[in-house]
């Protein structure tokens, strides 16, 4: 609920902060007080549309905050979280500056947004009755939200619209399928043709590494055992071969020890250097023996190799992914074959769009009843409220198709006087006349309705006496579940109220200014006893207004 406004030279306010409460808050004050500004501010802290006009003359700028508790509004907290506005736990403080050349900027939570993000919040805050503007009951989309909530339905149009969702995703893959079946079957041909060649072609990466090095070695085994001949020939069997020569000088080195023993640790060092060459021979001359030089596996792995590569080259790829693209190609496949069949894909919508339609005509009987219900409650209500003889209907427009919320849209219809067609709510044009009907909407729906603050204006606008006394009844019944502001001039309307505030006009240093005052007891007696008129407020004035609040004078 709203629990605090603060205003900045807006019109003809300086400064004024207001903290709210729960329950019903009457504003009244003499005509042109500026009761209606209050209303405005509001308005504009919840996206209306604003100019330069509202900043108070002389000044750079207006400005209005208005802080929610909205400890109960676990959708809000979720749309302010993904929007990445979330503040303080619990609260939503809306904020918006209008400057001298007309510049509007507006916030949530400290956070610059835009006016549509301003109105998507304030939508789920605040109602404001009497006026078109930020009326959530003109929007079809509340109609109808309101009339499933009061039949208790809203879960099952919930269903109906991931029906509606499934049937409508089959719907278009079958339009897709059909208008390109033609295009599809030649890609599947394709891809068949390509999954074919690379699963014969049997590619490998390990096996493709491998074959690569054996190519690389059958291609040059006449120089690898020339190399192999040369090295064995080098070492161990030409006439100055190294072993030959190194035997020689070891020979030498052991004679040479008898007259000095240092020579021990080079004799050791030729030794081993004489055993590592051995060796070496030896494994030269068991690769010469086991090199394979065959040219008929010589001609296999060329033409291997030549497959792989004249695959990779058609692909336009390295010979290394061809593993991945023969992996899309199977993928890509398997898409196509769970869309090949048409019929099946058919019989599929169908069932889907049975399940919808019956249950979207399950949730149109139900509406029809709640429907019924709604209307004659609200039609009641409108005979106390000064509108002998009108009555309200709940329309069901029927849809050709349907949609995600149903085979009809909810469109709320009033007739304010006898004999008078039912119109669309949204086009009555009588200020007082759609207050009251929004006032009686909302009572018979009270125990369903999500906004938790509801302003009402000009709701007592050419009525009086005992219609008066029954709007204040009701604005006091409001008040009970949701907190209720109401501008009002009717004394019978604001004794009713929990809370009264006055607006009045002042003027300093020789500008006008309005004020706004939270009246106490004594202060409510004299408020009420002159909203009951009389040039001069007697002592009899105001005992009836201290009857009226139930108090004595």
């Amino acid at each position: 609920m709203l629990k605090f406004l603060s205003i900045r030279d807006f019109v003809i306010v300086s400064s004024l902060e207001l903290d709210f409460s729960s329950g019903f808050t009457a504003l009244t004050g003499e005509t042109g007080a500026g009761k209606s500004i209050l209303i405005d501010a509001l308005s504009l802290a919840l996206g209306e549309r604003g100019d330069a006009s509202v900043v108070r003359h002389g000044c750079e700028r207006a400005e209005i905050a208005a802080e929610f508790d909205i400890t109960a509004l676990p959708h809000l907290q979720a749309w302010l979280f993904e929007q990445d506005m979330a503040g303080d736990e619990g609260v939503c403080l809306l904020r918006r500056v209008l400057d001298a050349g007309g510049r509007s900027r507006g916030f949530i939570n400290g956070r610059s947004v835009t006016l549509q993000q301003l109105r998507e919040a304030g939508e789920q805050l605040l109602d404001i009755h009497g006026q078109h503007e930020h009326q959530s009951l003109l929007r079809p989309e509340a109609q109808r939200m309101l009339l499933d909530g009061y039949g208790g339905v809203a879960a099952d149009t919930e269903k109906l619209t991931a029906l509606y969702r499934d049937w409508q995703a089959l719907r278009r893959r079958r339009i897709v399928l059909s208008e390109n079946a033609e295009a599809l079957a030649a890609e599947r041909d394709l891809l068949q043709f390509q999954r074919d060649e690379l699963q014969g072609l049997c590619f490998n990466a390990e096996e493709w590494n491998e074959t690569q090095a054996d190519y690389a070695r059958l291609a040059h085994a006449a120089g690898l055992l020339e190399t192999a001949a040369f090295g064995i020939d080098l070492l161990s069997e030409a006439d100055n071969a190294c072993l030959v020569q190194l035997n020689t000088l070891t020979s030498r080195l052991r004679e040479a020890m008898t007259h000095d023993a240092s020579l021990g640790e080079t004799l050791q060092m030729l030794e081993s250097a004489q055993a590592e060459l051995q060796e070496a021979v030896y494994a030269l001359r068991h690769y010469q023996q086991h090199l394979d030089t065959d040219p008929q596996r010589l001609r296999e792995q060329e033409q291997r190799i030549q497959h792989v590569l004249d695959a990779a080259r058609k692909h336009r790829i390295a010979p290394e992914q061809l593993d991945e693209v023969l992996q899309r190609i199977i993928t890509r496949l398997a898409e196509l074959s769970g869309d090949a069949d048409l019929a099946a894909l058919e019989q599929q919508e169908k069932s889907a769009q049975q399940s919808y339609l019956a249950a979207a005509q399950k949730l149109t009987a139900s509406r029809k009843k709640s429907a019924a219900k709604l209307a004659r409650e609200i039609t009641a209500a409108m005979q106390t409220l000064a509108m002998q003889g009108g009555s309200f209907a709940v329309a069901l427009l029927p849809l050709d198709e349907g949609n995600a919320y149903g085979l009809e849209t909810i469109e709320f219809q009033v007739a304010a006087n006898p004999g008078a067609p039912l119109r669309s709510l949204a086009k009555v044009a009588s200020g007082g006349e759609l207050s009251r009907i929004s006032l009686a909407i909302q009572v018979a729906a009270s125990q369903i309705a999500s906004v938790p603050t509801l302003i009402f204006d000009e709701v007592d606008s050419g009525i009086g006496g005992r219609v008066a006394e029954i709007v204040g009844h009701l604005l006091k019944q409001l008040g009970k579940s949701y907190q209720v502001l109401c501008v009002t001039h009717l004394p019978q309307v604001a004794a009713a109220a929990d809370h009264q505030w006055q607006v009045n006009k002042v003027a300093e240093n020789g500008v006008t200014l309005s004020r706004i005052a939270v009246l106490n007891g004594e202060q409510r007696i004299e408020e009420i006893a002159r909203m009951l008129g009389g040039v001069k407020i007697t002592e009899t004035t105001r005992k009836h207004a201290a009857e009226m609040l139930g108090v004595s004078a």
